[in-house]
């Protein structure tokens, strides 16, 4: 197992305490689910967009939370779609499992709508950083007592030979 020692970060850094722990608990070999596959993509400066292949699922069997900067997605179909009896399948390709799938949101995003279409749910996420935190100018004013000195010197007497 690979181990990363961020101890010498925290002596440099302020805030990121959040980062380097998730960083910490993820393990080398991460056992996350492929199913069901999506991409990220960011659709502006402050806009990003997470895209999921939810072949087969309807609005009402899925499931968008979000919650302490984790988004959950969560999948169920219902028990008359899985066991209805009415045919036999010689090859089932399309999954029709249950699934979960999370997301860690960083700090000030928000989901801003989800939609589904074509099998595809669309989830649209904004961050939006408050005024307050922004960087901004400081200007720097000089005392008023503060002026320009002008250093006199005194000019040595010239000697007569």
């Amino acid at each position: 197992m690979r181990h990363v020692d961020f101890s010498p970060l925290y002596r440099s850094t302020v805030g990121f305490d959040r980062l380097f722990n998730l960083l910490d608990n993820r393990s080398v070999a991460d056992q996350t689910p492929s199913y069901p596959p999506y991409n990220i993509e960011r659709t502006g400066e402050n806009t990003y967009r997470i895209t999921m292949a939810v072949a087969g699922f309807d609005e009402k069997e899925l499931s968008l939370e979000a919650h302490a900067h984790v988004l959950t997605v969560k999948g169920e179909k219902s028990e008359e779609d899985i066991g209805n009896g009415q045919s036999e399948y010689l090859y089932r390709g399309i999954a029709k499992r249950a699934f979960e799938r999370r997301f860690q949101l960083a700090d000030h995003v928000e989901v801003q709508s989800a939609s589904l279409k074509n099998g595809l749910l669309h989830i649209d996420l904004l961050r939006d950083i408050p005024d307050a935190m922004k960087p901004r100018r400081i200007a720097i004013a000089a005392e008023a007592g503060d002026t320009a000195k002008q250093i006199e010197a005194q000019v040595a007497p010239q000697q007569i030979n």
